[in-house]
């Protein structure tokens, strides 16, 4: 296993205080050229006209700039950043259920090296689609396993606490599935997972 560290990931902070910007900032050139800091916002909609161009591998925001509701499904305004890796900055109680929308988290009171270590973690989880894109059509084990979760009924939220991972994957995974077989609808993956001796008929009925 290679655990080098990779270079020019690029990083869009989200964030409204100056100080917690500015110290991320430098913990993140304390890490060299891995990472590389394209933009600096201190709301979510300015991010949200940027996002195209800036197309980042990682993205840190603080879950408190959403209000409740939009914090249960933060993964709708990343909607166009499917690969980019979503990491809280915590510094007050966020409500678990809104955690689980974010790839990792980082505390303020973490250390330099502890922040870098969960945004390589977070970055190392998060599904890709320009790496599954290189392995084929052939579905990966996680792909299979959401797939029979799908075929199931399940929602996002049900599959992603199934399988401990956060809604954003979940759905970063469903769009590779539905990429690779070609099948958008939930009736049409169920087919293809029978056929495919991946679930049997008695668990969907």
């Amino acid at each position: 296993m290679n655990s080098s560290p990779k270079k020019g990931r690029k990083v869009v902070i989200i964030e409204p205080s100056a100080v917690i910007t500015s110290g991320l900032k430098a913990i993140l050139a304390e890490a060299g050229s891995e990472f590389e800091v394209c933009g600096t916002f201190g709301e979510p909609a300015h991010f949200a006209e940027r996002a195209p161009l800036l197309d980042p591998d990682l993205i840190l925001v603080d879950p408190v700039i959403f209000d409740f509701q939009k914090r249960l499904a933060v993964h709708n305004f990343f909607e166009s950043q499917p690969d980019a890796a979503l990491v809280a900055i915590i510094y007050c109680f966020i409500e678990p259920d809104a955690l689980k929308q974010y790839h990792g988290s980082i505390h303020i009171y973490d250390d330099g090296r502890k922040i870098i270590r969960k945004l390589r973690q977070a970055m190392d989880d998060r599904p890709r689609e320009t790496e599954a894109a290189s392995e084929g059509y052939e579905l990966t084990d996680r792909e299979s396993e959401i797939l029979v979760s799908v075929a199931k009924g399940m929602t996002n939220k049900e599959i992603a606490d199934e399988h401990h991972i956060s809604v954003h994957t979940v759905i970063s995974h469903r769009k590779n599935i539905t990429r690779k077989t070609g099948i958008k609808t939930v009736s049409g993956l169920t087919v293809y997972a029978l056929l495919n001796n991946l679930i049997d008929q008695s668990e969907i009925e």
